[in-house]
């Protein structure tokens, strides 16, 4: 239980995140949040939209293994773990704040799965 309710959170983080890369990128929230300027927000807008993209394939593959219940760990620890590794990468290369808004939930979430 413990493991479905913290894989559902990272899901639906990821859909979070494929709404503020592809449609809020350049808008004031979308520059809030990823601490960018206008101008920047505009350069890079196509960018971001692929970045999204890519984060609601994540999410879909969550829900995925969500719907298969039972028979979809190996789904989900498979999808927990891209992300961990997409979060580490992200940690290293971009904002160390990835680590804690995007590893972080994606490993409680596959030692839980792991672990229960």
């Amino acid at each position: 239980m413990i493991a479905t309710i913290l894989t559902g959170i990272v899901a639906v983080l990821h859909v979070y995140f494929l709404i503020l890369e592809m449609f809020l990128w350049d808008k004031p929230t979308g520059q809030k949040a990823f601490g960018n300027t206008a101008e920047f927000a505009r350069a890079t807008k196509t960018l971001a939209a692929n970045q999204g993209l890519y984060n609601g394939f994540l999410a879909a593959g969550l829900g995925w293994g969500l719907a298969l219940g039972p028979s979809g760990m190996a789904v989900k620890a498979f999808f927990l773990g891209c992300i961990v590794v997409a979060g580490v990468f992200g940690a290293l290369t971009a904002n160390r704040k990835i680590l804690l808004i995007q590893a972080l939930p994606a490993a409680l979430a596959l030692i839980a799965l792991i672990a229960f």
